[in-house]
């Protein structure tokens, strides 16, 4: 029996791993890109007002179903990976958006005001003390939007996107509980050694 999950791991586990994390890796750093600068701007004293109402907004956006997001993207950019992609974008932004948010608004006004008194610029207080300090919140932050990331690719299959998706479908469709329960365990893994890697990383920034 055993011989049996090796063989299939062996013939199709291996590849749609690969292309489940490149899914999961490439969806994660765009949405690094998008959400940390965006949380920047939304913790800036200017715009504080209008934070919440955006975060509301991102809150919508993550609470439609996987398939809901999946059928919006599907008409406008077809099927494959680039819709899978963005689906998976928007599911990743909001934590790191709330998380960068929340650990730049709650460094202490007492460390700004010092620094500004030194004379440092906007720019390098954001770079010197802002960050830095807030770097373990942010952190977390993306370690949520990766773990929440690996499950929602699997769905992505549905669009052609392949990942371990294509093993736990084809399996529900052949009714072969083997490439259901491998796949299913495949992503659970990857999810775990995610989650662990981006605790560690926090504990030695912290």
């Amino acid at each position: 029996m055993l011989l049996e999950y090796w063989q299939i791991f062996v013939e199709e586990g291996i590849t749609l791993m690969i292309q489940h994390l490149r899914l999961v890796g490439f969806s994660v750093f765009i949405a690094i890109l998008i959400a940390l600068p965006t949380g920047i701007i939304l913790s800036r004293n200017f715009i504080k007002n209008y934070s919440e109402k955006l975060i509301f907004f991102f809150n919508i956006a993550q609470g439609l179903p996987s398939l809901a997001v999946i059928a919006l993207v599907l008409p406008f950019l077809g099927i494959g990976f680039v819709p899978a992609v963005t689906a998976l974008i928007i599911y990743a932004l909001l934590p790191i958006i709330r998380n960068t948010i929340a650990g730049l608004n709650n460094i202490e006004t007492d460390l700004i005001e010092a620094a500004q008194g030194m004379g440092m610029t906007p720019f390098e207080i954001l770079y010197k003390i802002e960050l830095p300090l807030a770097l373990p919140v942010i952190i977390a932050g993306i370690q949520t939007a990766a773990v929440v990331t690996v499950g929602t690719a699997v769905v992505s299959n549905l669009i052609g996107a392949g990942g371990l998706g294509q093993m736990i479908f084809t399996g529900l469709a052949m009714f072969d509980r083997r490439k259901i329960l491998l796949g299913s365990l495949l992503a659970a893994f990857i999810a775990i050694i995610i989650d662990r890697s981006f605790e560690l990383l926090g504990r030695k920034l912290k």
